[in-house]
């Protein structure tokens, strides 16, 4: 936990350097503009295919026919799932941007000035982190939908996402805070030995998506603590495993006399 906060606190400072704070900005409102306009041209067509799915199901369809009153509490439940589904649309949208894009940029900069002392071996590479970004994008969205008759359930429409974007975000930001320092070997093992807690931090992430105008920042913010979380972390590794980390200290220019 300590690690945790160590990790948010530091991505907090890191948030309002020049250099960073644009990046932490432009994914979320490229995935808000998206997906506003996705809503407001298609929103009609999405709720009556959503309500046709659901009489499709068996006795569920049946139930419907019992009455209008029944019929119409489930049609403003299937409205208030699908606009809280887009909550996470428009996160996972702007974490993907997050991934491919702003991290890499991030990390070339917190690493020079944060974490200096470690030695870049990249063992990783935009091309994986593309792939990486895509492929947790793809299962996202298919649990996603799996989830979705579950959410006319009371509270499983609100805790299911955030269950889903905790695990996105150590899924993708993992990989792209430590492929720059870490060599292959590093970055399979990390990974694995920090699946937990990394799992806990996207969590706490995840819950950023649904505070008004923090939301905007929150994928990009949440990169900046896996960058945090993991370089700390392989730090820490290597000082174990008796690595020498290198001289963070600026280089004093020799002396030349007159």
């Amino acid at each position: 936990m300590k690690e945790i906060l160590v990790a948010f606190g530091r991505a907090f400072r890191s948030l309002w350097r020049r250099d960073i704070f644009w990046h932490l900005v432009w994914p979320g409102l490229v995935a808000v503009v998206l997906w506003i306009t996705i809503a407001v041209l298609q929103w009609e067509p999405m709720v009556a295919t959503l309500f046709a799915w659901v009489q499709a199901v068996p006795l569920v369809g049946e139930w419907l026919t019992t009455g209008e009153a029944v019929a119409a509490i489930v049609l403003v439940l299937l409205k208030i799932g699908l606009a809280l589904v887009f909550v996470p649309l428009i996160y996972v949208t702007a974490a993907v941007l997050v991934a491919v894009i702003a991290l890499p940029l991030m990390l070339e900069r917190v690493g020079r000035r944060d974490y200096a002392d470690l030695e870049q071996r990249r063992g990783g590479s935009n091309a994986g982190s593309a792939f990486n970004a895509v492929a947790a994008t793809l299962m996202f969205g298919a649990a996603l939908l799996v989830s979705l008759p579950f959410w006319l359930i009371p509270g499983v429409g609100l805790i299911v996402p955030v269950l889903l974007t905790g695990w996105l975000n150590q899924r993708a930001f993992g990989y792209d805070a430590l492929m720059l320092h870490a060599d292959a070997d590093e970055l399979r093992r990390l990974r694995a030995e920090q699946r937990l807690p990394m799992l806990a931090l996207g969590g706490a992430c995840a819950l950023l998506a649904y505070v008004p105008v923090l939301n905007l920042i929150a994928p990009a913010y949440s990169g900046l603590a896996f960058v945090h979380f993991m370089l700390e972390a392989l730090r820490r590794e290597r000082v174990r495993n008796g690595v020498t980390l290198l001289d963070a200290a600026p280089k004093s220019l020799p002396r030349t006399d007159a």
